[in-house]
């Protein structure tokens, strides 16, 4: 072999020998990237965890406390599919040397699949022939399963209800049996299509012109008008059921009242209109009513509104400071005067803006801008929530025994505590305006401490900013309210649909199944589709007639 020759095989091996190196190197680098991105997510998740399991202990109404695990949340998310599109690209690296072993990130232990999903089963055709040494002669010894979750998207029938005529030999008179009950006039869209939409409008917040188009793509075609026609009917024939649902309500003892915006479209733009909501929940206090919530839209919030949706209802109503309300606790209200009860939720809220060091800092705010006496108030009432935590769900009577013991000294110190931090401070200081909001105004420290001596009171009036969680989401969706009946009909539709949520009951399968029965049933069985009622009776079938753990079908 000449030199020349010797030299260029020489270079070919040292050219391959670095070509193993860089693959090598690569595929170490993505390895050690796939490791930092596992490890992140994993701090990333024990962090979360951390902060959750601190909430559940410490304060689990505490707003800072919230917002931050919704950002650990968001991180955790990116973290996660950072982690998984580096791991692919180490394995991709690794089958590219033998080198460097391929990446195993280890994972949570997954949850089996829900026992009620259907079980699907694809057979993958068996070898006819040893593949080793090619007998026929094979017994089956047993099988491996892997079972994969997969989501069938919605699909679409035509349901032909046919009516045979007869004719009678005798008379010749024909006859035929009666039509079948619709839920709507001319009855084309059946009761689980029309629970789909109004779910989706008002519950998942999807106006109807963007059904209308995901309904084309799939080679259905509703128009909007269509549609909207649909909504109307329904509205018209669930009103028996949302009578009863507003009776139920109306019938308590103590109510939560809370209400928030709606843009409604107006001439030349849109104007603010209110939504307001009255909740029944007597679980806090072991009652044994239902839960259930009662909606009402109108364009101001004049206090009108709220003489008008109680008149005639006495009882406890629990609510923020609204002037609204004034004219229900008057002595001289017919047929009594109502009970108010304020929200230290709001009250401490006022506190807690005052003394949030994360939220300062996003304003551009200075960190020794906070107010350390906002900080130091907003601890005193954490130790009233941290007692309500404990006595949650207990009879009433229980509740205001522990409240005499635990709770009245807290509001006691509250109040000697209070002033001497106002005596100290300029009238202008925003904290000022938090006392006073409390104690200053002849009454409300008095409203505020009432739960103490009744243990149907609740400390907060979170049960009516629940049920007003969905608007303010929806709000972003569907932007405004068409017209003063569209926000009726959205009040009217909400009180259905958060009821049934209130009683942990899937709200579209609940309202296809009224849509479907309630047009055959006497007036004294609508009491049977009221969503508590409904969904004992669905579960006492459940018991008498249990359903296999999943249908299985060979493919």
């Amino acid at each position: 072999m000449s030199d020349a020759a010797a030299e260029i095989a020489s270079l070919r091996a040292r050219l391959a020998a670095s070509e193993v190196r860089a693959r090598t190197a690569e595929a170490e680098l993505a390895e050690a990237r796939a490791v930092v991105s596992t490890s992140e997510a994993m701090i990333a998740h024990l962090r979360l965890e951390v902060a959750r399991l601190r909430r559940e202990q410490y304060g689990r109404s505490s707003e800072r406390r919230a917002q931050l695990i919704e950002q650990m949340e968001l991180q955790l998310e990116e973290l996660e599919a950072s982690a998984t599109e580096d791991e692919i690209a180490a394995t991709h690296a690794s089958a590219r040397t033998t080198a460097v072993t391929a990446f195993e990130r280890r994972r949570p232990v997954r949850k089996p699949f829900p026992e009620h999903l259907p079980r699907e089963r694809v057979m993958i055709e068996p070898p006819t022939a040893c593949l080793c040494c090619g007998s026929a002669r094979l017994v089956k010894m047993g099988e491996d399963v892997t079972e994969t979750l997969e989501e069938v998207p919605r699909t679409w029938k035509v349901i032909q209800t046919v009516r045979e005529k007869f004719t009678c030999r005798d008379c010749e008179r024909i006859s035929q049996p009666p039509s079948p009950y619709h839920a709507t006039p001319r009855g084309w869209a059946g009761p689980n299509l029309l629970a789909t939409i109004l779910f989706e409008k008002f519950g998942q917040h999807q106006p109807l012109n963007r059904q209308a188009e995901r309904y084309a793509r799939k080679g259905v075609d509703l128009s909007l008008s269509t549609l909207a026609d649909q909504v109307g009917a329904c509205s018209a024939a669930l009103e028996p059921i949302h009578d009863l649902i507003r009776a139920h309500v109306l019938a308590a003892e103590r109510l939560h009242g809370d209400d928030t915006t709606v843009p409604l479209l107006a001439r030349g733009g849109t104007r603010q209109a209110r939504l307001c909501t009255y909740v029944r929940d007597d679980r806090p206090f072991a009652g044994g009513a239902p839960p259930a919530a009662v909606f009402h839209f109108s364009t101001d919030r004049e206090k009108i509104h709220p003489n008008r949706h109680l008149a005639g209802w006495t009882g406890i109503l629990q609510a923020d400071a609204y002037g609204g309300y004034n004219d229900l606790y008057r002595p001289d209200r017919k047929p009594a005067p109502v009970t108010g009860a304020l929200c230290w939720s709001h009250a401490r809220r006022k506190f807690f803006e005052l003394a949030d060091i994360a939220g300062a800092v996003r304003k551009g705010k200075p960190a020794h801008a906070i107010s350390p006496m906002a900080l130091k108030a907003v601890e005193r009432i954490d130790a009233l929530f941290a007692v309500e935590r404990d006595i949650a769900g207990l009879v009433a009577e229980a509740r205001r025994e522990a409240r005499q013991r635990l709770s009245r000294p807290l509001v006691a110190d509250l109040h000697t505590w209070f002033p001497a931090e106002r005596a100290q401070m300029s009238r202008h200081n925003p904290v000022v305006k938090a006392i006073d909001y409390m104690i200053d105004r002849q009454g409300r420290w008095g409203t505020f401490t009432r739960f103490l001596d009744d243990g149907r009171i609740c400390l907060t009036n979170n049960a009516a900013e629940r049920a007003l969680r969905g608007i303010a989401l929806g709000r972003k969706a569907w932007l405004f309210a068409g017209s003063e009946r569209g926000g009726e009909r959205a009040a009217f539709m909400y009180s259905l649909i958060v009821t049934a949520k209130l009683n942990d009951i899937d709200p579209r399968a609940w309202l296809a199944d009224v849509l479907a029965r309630m047009p055959g049933l006497p007036v004294s069985r609508l009491p049977e589709l009221l969503p508590w009622n409904w969904a004992a009776e669905r579960a006492r079938h459940a018991v008498v007639s249990p359903s296999p753990p999943g249908q299985v079908v060979a493919t």
